[in-house]
């Protein structure tokens, strides 16, 4: 009696359930689409406008995704280890994570860094870390995504130096800076310089890499960071195909056709354990991008009408209370992503709550993902959720909801200003609000959290970085400065400074710069002299 009990009775399903976004979810979906909706030209085949059911006819069919693990963390030598240790486990991709004082363009040994040196990613100075960090690393052979937006450009000529140093042509070069500026301005805060000239060093990068490094891709326009700062999955791919859109319209303005640099075009999303709604929003995302790629760009290229992207599985959902239900958490995500197409994924290890992951779990985040790829069948096919009620229906209303949320920011003038506006900075605020309130009042049940916790925590050791680091990277910056020349840095920074004034491509005299041995904190005081540094306006 009672296993025919569990069974509800017709009208005793309680409240309707909405998706993160805010739509009601229905109890059951049927066929039918939206009036005036034709099913067969919103979905097409997989590797075909409107790319719904995914960039690549075969998918993961033909090989998995890329594996990237996301690491970083002291000094250039104890990141090497790491990553050799990752290539080793079957890492296809690396992923660096910076510290705070690189990413906002501080030298280690500048008093604005103390206490950061190395926190929470490798401290990079100058070339003489980056050729500590890929030390052994044949960078002809292995693809790596650089996770740093304002001083990317810095970053990304540091990588090609290394290179060439070692032999390998840029033309050779594989990955990704995610140079992202403007979701700084929303949801990150690592920002240098204001907006337009961030944008304007944007595009120098799209036209340097043309030339220069044609394989590699100039942005990972980021909607992983906004989602971190509490926006639903409309809010997080609205904002970033804006963002995406104000780049599109930057590069054209300054003389590039879209077919040019609009293939090299890259995105970056978060996963949470929504599956479906996740699954729906990966398909609405892929959809709206090649439309307006086609009728607003004109794009002719159909690589430039492809919404390829990166996943990272939900940090703000780890929790630090019963650690190791993080990774049941990062599975469920992971599986998401991957349902919704993504092409390279990054696992977030179950201890990250904490402190920065150990070699153990991070080891376990990888071999989470190979066990997705190998062990289930979820790459025997391509679009499993093809002709799903519920997914099909889902992607429909999810994408109203974004359209909407993006004919906002065009009402504002775009998203430059409607950022000056705090519009969507906003708009996730009082999302992350609503949902802590739901989070507090338990309506939204947390594991471990607000529901099932536990009387005492297990203990457990985390990874600490040596606070030594910062006077280690302080007495290498010594020795730098004392040995290099110091004649040929000026005239170098000199030259930057010139180009910053006038309109020339300013990546070739940083170049020179750099490989003259500048730091990364002196080109980018180079910069702000010139450019300044952006100040936020605080809007209520």
């Amino acid at each position: 009696m009672e296993a025919e009990r569990m069974a509800p009775e017709p009208g005793e399903r309680g409240a309707a359930r909405r998706t993160e976004s805010g739509v009601p979810i229905e109890p059951v979906y049927g066929p039918g689409a939206r009036a005036g909706w034709d099913p067969a030209e919103r979905l097409g085949e997989p590797g075909s406008y409107p790319y719904t059911r995914g960039v690549y006819p075969s998918m993961y069919t033909g090989r998995p995704w890329t594996m990237r693990q996301y690491a970083g963390f002291g000094t250039a030598v104890e990141s090497n280890a790491r990553y050799r240790q990752l290539i080793e486990h079957g890492t296809t991709g690396l992923s660096v994570a910076f510290d705070l004082p690189t990413q906002m363009g501080h030298d280690s040994d500048a008093p604005i860094a103390s206490g950061e040196v190395g926190k929470v990613g490798v401290a990079i100075d100058s070339i003489d870390d980056m050729r500590i960090l890929f030390d052994g690393i044949p960078l002809d052979q292995v693809s790596t995504s650089m996770t740093i937006n304002a001083p990317a450009a810095l970053l990304l000529l540091l990588y090609q130096l290394v290179a060439e140093e070692q032999g390998v042509p840029a033309a050779s070069l594989t990955g990704t800076v995610q140079n992202d500026v403007l979701k700084e301005y929303i949801a990150r805060g690592t920002y240098i310089f204001p907006p337009k000239p961030s944008l304007r060093l944007i595009a120098d990068i799209f036209q340097y890499c043309r030339t220069e490094i044609p394989r590699w891709n100039t942005i990972s326009i980021s909607g992983y960071h906004m989602a971190e700062a509490g926006a639903t999955p409309a809010q997080e791919i609205a904002f970033t195909l804006a963002d995406g859109i104000e780049y599109v319209r930057t590069a054209v303005a300054a003389g590039m056709d879209v077919d040019d640099f609009a293939p090299r075009l890259s995105f970056f999303f978060v996963a949470r354990t929504t599956i479906l709604e996740e699954v729906a929003k990966f398909r609405a995302a892929r959809r709206i991008w090649a439309r307006v790629m086609r009728e607003e760009f004109g794009a002719r290229n159909p690589k430039s009408l492809m919404l390829r992207f990166h996943t990272q599985t939900a940090g703000v959902q780890l929790t630090a209370q019963q650690p190791e239900v993080n990774l049941v958490r990062v599975a469920v995500q992971g599986l998401a992503a991957v349902l919704g197409g993504t092409q390279s994924l990054h696992t977030n290890s179950f201890d990250e709550a904490m402190a920065l992951p150990t070699d153990t779990s991070a080891r376990l985040a990888l071999r989470t993902q190979q066990v997705l790829a190998y062990e289930t069948d979820v790459t025997a096919t391509v679009d499993p959720f093809a002709g799903s009620y519920a997914v099909e229906r889902m992607t429909d209303d999810l994408e109203e909801v974004t359209l909407a949320l993006m004919a906002r920011v065009e009402e504002l003038g775009g998203a430059v200003e409607a950022i000056e506006r705090g519009f969507q900075k906003g708009e996730i605020e009082r999302s992350a609000y609503a949902v802590a309130r739901e989070q507090d009042s338990g309506e939204r049940v947390v594991v471990g959290v607000n529901r099932y916790r536990l009387a005492e925590e297990d203990p457990y050791e985390p990874l600490r970085v040596d606070p030594a680091i910062e006077a280690q990277q302080a007495a290498r910056l010594a020795t730098l400065r004392a040995e290099r020349d110091r004649g040929e840095v000026d005239a170098a920074l000199a030259g930057l400074r010139r180009a910053a004034e006038g309109t020339s491509n300013v990546l070739h005299p940083m170049k020179r710069a750099l490989k003259a041995r500048a730091t990364v904190g002196e080109v980018c005081d180079a910069l702000r002299e010139v450019w300044g540094a952006y100040v936020p306006t605080e809007t209520f």
